[in-house]
């Protein structure tokens, strides 16, 4: 799991960056997985770094 540090609005969804090994990364997800993970794209638009992402499983989590 890495920590998102940004997100973007994209057409059909929300791409978030993460850092990696001093690289910065990036995966999108569309509002149906958004929605199907129960995750608000507001919150996450807003606040991204409330949030880690797993690029392996493609999932996002809300950190505790």
């Amino acid at each position: 799991m890495h920590d998102i540090v940004s997100s973007k609005k994209m057409e059909n969804g929300i791409v978030v960056f993460w850092d990696e090994s001093g690289a910065k990364k990036s995966e999108s997800f569309n509002y149906i997985e958004l929605v199907d993970m129960k995750i608000n794209a507001l919150d996450l638009l807003e606040r991204p770094k409330s949030y880690k992402v797993d690029k392996d499983k493609h999932t996002l989590i809300v950190k505790k």
